[in-house]
Protein backbone atom coordinates (compact mmCIF):
# COMPACT_ATOMS: atom_id res chain seq x y z
CA UNK A 1 0.00 0.00 0.00
CA UNK A 2 1.68 3.15 -1.41
CA UNK A 3 1.32 6.83 0.90
CA UNK A 4 -1.61 7.57 -2.05
CA UNK A 5 -3.21 4.54 -0.96
CA UNK A 6 -3.06 5.87 3.07
CA UNK A 7 -4.10 9.41 2.28
CA UNK A 8 -6.88 7.58 0.16
CA UNK A 9 -8.20 5.82 3.44
CA UNK A 10 -7.70 8.50 5.92
CA UNK A 11 -9.98 10.27 3.53
CA UNK A 12 -12.72 7.57 3.59
CA UNK A 13 -12.38 7.33 7.35
CA UNK A 14 -11.87 10.77 8.48
CA UNK A 15 -9.34 9.00 10.76
CA UNK A 16 -5.66 9.72 10.60
CA UNK A 17 -4.46 7.82 13.30
CA UNK A 18 -1.73 5.05 13.29
CA UNK A 19 -2.23 2.33 16.43
CA UNK A 20 1.14 1.73 17.66
CA UNK A 21 1.25 -2.25 18.45
CA UNK A 22 4.51 -1.15 20.80
CA UNK A 23 3.97 -2.53 24.41
CA UNK A 24 5.03 -2.98 28.25
CA UNK A 25 4.37 -6.15 29.95
CA UNK A 26 2.51 -4.80 32.64
CA UNK A 27 0.30 -3.32 30.17
CA UNK A 28 -1.37 -6.45 28.69
CA UNK A 29 -4.68 -7.73 30.47
CA UNK A 30 -3.40 -10.25 33.35
CA UNK A 31 -5.91 -12.63 32.11
CA UNK A 32 -4.27 -12.91 28.90
CA UNK A 33 -0.82 -13.48 30.71
CA UNK A 34 -2.43 -16.19 32.55
CA UNK A 35 -4.18 -18.09 29.86
CA UNK A 36 -1.33 -17.86 27.60
CA UNK A 37 1.41 -18.86 30.11
CA UNK A 38 4.12 -16.46 28.46
CA UNK A 39 4.72 -12.75 27.33
CA UNK A 40 5.30 -14.08 23.37
CA UNK A 41 2.07 -15.81 23.61
CA UNK A 42 -0.11 -13.13 25.23
CA UNK A 43 1.35 -10.17 23.15
CA UNK A 44 0.60 -12.24 20.24
CA UNK A 45 -2.90 -12.99 21.08
CA UNK A 46 -3.07 -8.95 22.18
CA UNK A 47 -2.17 -7.59 18.78
CA UNK A 48 -4.12 -10.22 16.98
CA UNK A 49 -7.00 -8.97 18.14
CA UNK A 50 -6.66 -5.30 18.86
CA UNK A 51 -5.67 -5.66 14.38
CA UNK A 52 -9.45 -7.27 14.10
CA UNK A 53 -10.91 -4.62 16.22
CA UNK A 54 -9.73 -1.42 14.72
CA UNK A 55 -9.01 -2.71 10.86
CA UNK A 56 -12.85 -0.86 10.02
CA UNK A 57 -11.69 2.51 11.93
CA UNK A 58 -7.88 3.30 11.19
CA UNK A 59 -5.96 3.19 8.29
CA UNK A 60 -2.60 1.37 9.63
CA UNK A 61 -0.93 0.14 12.23
CA UNK A 62 2.85 0.05 13.54
CA UNK A 63 5.47 -2.68 14.73
CA UNK A 64 8.33 -2.70 16.17
CA UNK A 65 10.70 -4.95 14.82
CA UNK A 66 13.66 -4.88 17.39
CA UNK A 67 10.53 -5.44 19.90
CA UNK A 68 9.85 -8.99 18.27
CA UNK A 69 13.18 -10.03 18.03
CA UNK A 70 14.03 -9.73 21.61
CA UNK A 71 11.42 -12.30 21.86
CA UNK A 72 13.47 -14.45 20.00
CA UNK A 73 12.91 -16.69 17.08
CA UNK A 74 8.83 -16.71 18.19
CA UNK A 75 8.76 -13.55 18.43
CA UNK A 76 9.91 -13.09 14.98
CA UNK A 77 7.34 -15.34 13.37
CA UNK A 78 4.54 -13.82 15.55
CA UNK A 79 6.08 -10.65 13.46
CA UNK A 80 5.53 -11.99 10.35
CA UNK A 81 2.01 -13.28 10.90
CA UNK A 82 0.59 -10.06 12.03
CA UNK A 83 2.18 -8.45 9.11
CA UNK A 84 0.60 -10.68 6.87
CA UNK A 85 -2.80 -10.45 8.68
CA UNK A 86 -2.65 -7.07 9.29
CA UNK A 87 -2.25 -6.43 4.92
CA UNK A 88 -5.34 -8.98 4.55
CA UNK A 89 -7.25 -6.62 6.96
CA UNK A 90 -6.61 -3.64 4.35
CA UNK A 91 -4.27 -2.01 7.09
CA UNK A 92 -1.49 0.31 6.06
CA UNK A 93 1.93 -1.35 7.98
CA UNK A 94 4.82 0.44 9.55
CA UNK A 95 7.61 -1.25 10.77
CA UNK A 96 10.02 0.68 13.50
CA UNK A 97 13.21 -1.02 11.50
CA UNK A 98 16.20 -2.44 13.50
CA UNK A 99 18.52 0.19 15.14
CA UNK A 100 20.83 1.76 12.59
CA UNK A 101 24.85 2.45 13.70
CA UNK A 102 26.51 1.85 10.67
CA UNK A 103 26.28 2.06 6.43
CA UNK A 104 26.40 -1.77 7.01
CA UNK A 105 23.60 -1.77 9.37
CA UNK A 106 21.31 0.70 6.87
CA UNK A 107 22.04 -2.27 4.30
CA UNK A 108 20.27 -4.54 6.09
CA UNK A 109 17.35 -3.04 7.22
CA UNK A 110 16.63 -1.85 4.17
CA UNK A 111 16.89 -5.37 2.96
CA UNK A 112 14.34 -6.29 5.25
CA UNK A 113 12.45 -3.53 3.91
CA UNK A 114 11.82 -5.90 0.45
CA UNK A 115 11.61 -8.71 2.70
CA UNK A 116 8.48 -10.93 1.97
CA UNK A 117 8.75 -12.42 5.66
CA UNK A 118 8.31 -9.17 7.29
CA UNK A 119 5.90 -7.52 4.74
CA UNK A 120 5.52 -3.84 5.62
CA UNK A 121 4.10 -0.69 3.02
CA UNK A 122 6.73 1.58 5.24
CA UNK A 123 9.57 1.55 7.66
CA UNK A 124 10.41 3.85 10.76
CA UNK A 125 14.47 4.84 10.59
CA UNK A 126 16.42 6.94 12.61
CA UNK A 127 18.87 9.59 10.38
CA UNK A 128 21.47 10.26 13.05
CA UNK A 129 24.82 8.50 11.54
CA UNK A 130 23.96 10.78 8.53
CA UNK A 131 22.71 10.28 4.75
CA UNK A 132 24.47 6.69 5.23
CA UNK A 133 21.37 5.74 7.08
CA UNK A 134 18.54 7.23 4.03
CA UNK A 135 20.52 6.11 0.53
CA UNK A 136 19.78 2.04 0.95
CA UNK A 137 16.16 3.06 1.09
CA UNK A 138 15.85 5.28 -1.70
CA UNK A 139 15.53 2.80 -4.44
CA UNK A 140 12.59 0.67 -3.25
CA UNK A 141 11.13 4.39 -2.45
CA UNK A 142 11.78 5.65 -6.13
CA UNK A 143 10.51 2.17 -7.13
CA UNK A 144 7.11 3.13 -5.71
CA UNK A 145 6.75 -0.01 -3.71
CA UNK A 146 7.58 1.32 -0.38
CA UNK A 147 7.34 4.65 2.20
CA UNK A 148 10.45 5.50 4.23
CA UNK A 149 9.88 7.31 7.35
CA UNK A 150 12.90 9.26 9.20
CA UNK A 151 12.96 10.50 12.64
CA UNK A 152 13.85 13.92 12.83
CA UNK A 153 12.41 14.82 15.97
CA UNK A 154 11.86 12.03 18.58
CA UNK A 155 8.83 12.35 21.11
CA UNK A 156 10.98 11.71 24.16
CA UNK A 157 11.51 13.45 27.28
CA UNK A 158 15.19 14.19 27.04
CA UNK A 159 15.29 14.22 23.23
CA UNK A 160 15.63 18.67 23.75
CA UNK A 161 19.29 17.49 25.09
CA UNK A 162 20.66 16.94 21.65
CA UNK A 163 17.52 17.13 19.11
CA UNK A 164 16.65 20.70 19.68
CA UNK A 165 20.58 21.97 20.26
CA UNK A 166 21.39 24.77 17.67
CA UNK A 167 24.02 24.51 15.19
CA UNK A 168 24.30 27.54 12.97
CA UNK A 169 21.13 29.07 12.77
CA UNK A 170 19.45 25.96 12.68
CA UNK A 171 18.47 23.22 15.10
CA UNK A 172 19.62 19.98 15.08
CA UNK A 173 16.59 18.24 13.96
CA UNK A 174 16.00 21.21 11.60
CA UNK A 175 19.11 20.11 9.73
CA UNK A 176 18.03 16.45 9.92
CA UNK A 177 14.65 17.88 7.99
CA UNK A 178 16.82 19.56 5.99
CA UNK A 179 18.64 15.94 5.09
CA UNK A 180 14.96 14.14 4.60
CA UNK A 181 13.81 16.91 2.07
CA UNK A 182 16.54 16.30 -0.11
CA UNK A 183 16.53 12.84 -0.69
CA UNK A 184 12.42 13.55 -0.48
CA UNK A 185 11.58 16.42 -3.36
CA UNK A 186 12.81 13.64 -6.34
CA UNK A 187 9.70 11.20 -4.95
CA UNK A 188 6.94 12.45 -5.50
CA UNK A 189 3.81 10.85 -5.16
CA UNK A 190 -0.24 11.49 -6.81
CA UNK A 191 -0.96 13.20 -3.47
CA UNK A 192 1.62 15.28 -3.63
CA UNK A 193 3.28 13.94 -0.94
CA UNK A 194 6.80 12.39 -1.11
CA UNK A 195 7.71 8.49 -0.37
CA UNK A 196 10.28 9.67 1.57
CA UNK A 197 8.90 11.11 4.98
CA UNK A 198 9.59 12.12 8.60
CA UNK A 199 8.88 11.59 12.17
CA UNK A 200 8.32 14.46 14.12
CA UNK A 201 6.71 15.24 18.24
CA UNK A 202 3.36 15.50 19.78
CA UNK A 203 5.24 17.62 21.89
CA UNK A 204 6.67 19.88 20.11
CA UNK A 205 4.22 22.83 18.01
CA UNK A 206 6.97 24.95 17.21
CA UNK A 207 8.73 22.30 15.40
CA UNK A 208 5.57 20.76 13.53
CA UNK A 209 4.67 24.06 12.41
CA UNK A 210 8.18 25.29 10.96
CA UNK A 211 8.37 21.35 9.14
CA UNK A 212 4.86 22.18 7.75
CA UNK A 213 5.48 25.50 6.86
CA UNK A 214 9.10 24.78 5.03
CA UNK A 215 8.61 21.48 3.48
CA UNK A 216 5.39 21.35 1.71
CA UNK A 217 5.85 18.02 0.53
CA UNK A 218 6.90 15.40 3.22
CA UNK A 219 4.50 13.62 4.81
CA UNK A 220 4.77 14.21 8.46
CA UNK A 221 4.02 11.03 10.99
CA UNK A 222 3.73 12.52 14.34
CA UNK A 223 4.48 10.75 17.42
CA UNK A 224 4.67 10.65 21.32
CA UNK A 225 0.07 11.65 21.43
CA UNK A 226 1.17 9.02 24.34
CA UNK A 227 3.84 11.50 26.29
CA UNK A 228 2.22 14.23 28.54
CA UNK A 229 3.58 17.09 26.17
CA UNK A 230 1.64 15.54 23.32
CA UNK A 231 -2.00 16.70 22.49
CA UNK A 232 -3.94 16.76 19.73
CA UNK A 233 -4.16 20.45 19.07
CA UNK A 234 -0.42 20.33 18.55
CA UNK A 235 -0.72 17.54 16.29
CA UNK A 236 -3.24 19.63 14.08
CA UNK A 237 -0.13 22.18 12.66
CA UNK A 238 1.32 18.89 10.97
CA UNK A 239 -1.60 19.15 8.37
CA UNK A 240 -2.15 21.11 5.39
CA UNK A 241 -5.11 23.22 4.80
CA UNK A 242 -7.13 20.29 3.24
CA UNK A 243 -6.00 17.83 6.52
CA UNK A 244 -3.83 16.09 4.69
CA UNK A 245 -0.18 15.56 4.56
CA UNK A 246 0.35 13.63 8.14
CA UNK A 247 -1.45 11.14 10.52
CA UNK A 248 -0.93 10.70 14.34
CA UNK A 249 0.87 7.48 15.89
CA UNK A 250 -0.63 6.45 19.25
CA UNK A 251 -0.08 3.49 21.15
CA UNK A 252 -0.52 2.65 25.09
CA UNK A 253 -3.21 5.73 24.79
CA UNK A 254 -5.37 2.87 22.91
CA UNK A 255 -4.12 0.04 23.95
CA UNK A 256 -3.79 0.33 27.22
CA UNK A 257 -7.42 2.08 27.27
CA UNK A 258 -8.45 -0.32 29.31
CA UNK A 259 -6.57 0.42 32.23
CA UNK A 260 -8.43 3.58 32.68
CA UNK A 261 -11.15 1.55 34.85
CA UNK A 262 -9.02 -1.55 35.10
CA UNK A 263 -12.50 -3.47 34.01
CA UNK A 264 -14.74 -2.05 36.68
CA UNK A 265 -17.52 -0.93 33.45
CA UNK A 266 -17.18 -4.56 31.93
CA UNK A 267 -15.27 -2.65 28.97
CA UNK A 268 -13.17 -5.57 26.97
CA UNK A 269 -9.82 -3.98 25.56
CA UNK A 270 -10.79 -4.07 22.17
CA UNK A 271 -13.80 -1.93 22.87
CA UNK A 272 -11.72 0.29 24.76
CA UNK A 273 -9.09 1.05 22.30
CA UNK A 274 -12.08 1.84 20.10
CA UNK A 275 -13.64 4.18 21.88
CA UNK A 276 -10.19 5.96 22.73
CA UNK A 277 -9.50 5.87 18.61
CA UNK A 278 -12.86 7.90 18.60
CA UNK A 279 -12.23 10.29 21.05
CA UNK A 280 -8.72 11.17 19.40
CA UNK A 281 -10.07 11.43 16.20
CA UNK A 282 -13.34 13.95 17.18
CA UNK A 283 -10.64 16.39 19.78
CA UNK A 284 -8.38 16.18 15.98
CA UNK A 285 -11.21 17.21 13.82
CA UNK A 286 -12.06 20.11 16.16
CA UNK A 287 -8.42 21.57 14.89
CA UNK A 288 -8.76 20.60 11.25
CA UNK A 289 -11.33 19.03 8.28
CA UNK A 290 -10.35 16.76 6.56
CA UNK A 291 -11.78 17.25 3.05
Amino acid sequence: MSIDLLHEKIRKLKCPVIVDLCMKEELLPPHLLEQEGSYSKAYFRFCGEILEAVAPVVPGVRFSFDEFALLGAEGLENLSKLLKRAGELGLYRLLDGPQILSPWCADRAASLLENDAYPCDGMIISPYIGSDSIKPFVPACAKGEKDLYVVVRSANKSASELQDLLTGKRLVHGAAAELVNRFADPILTKCGYSRICAVASAGSPDSLRNLRGQYKHIFLLVDGLDYPSGNVKNCSYAFDRLGYGAAISAGPLITAAWKADEGASGISYTDAALQEIERIRKNLLRYITIL
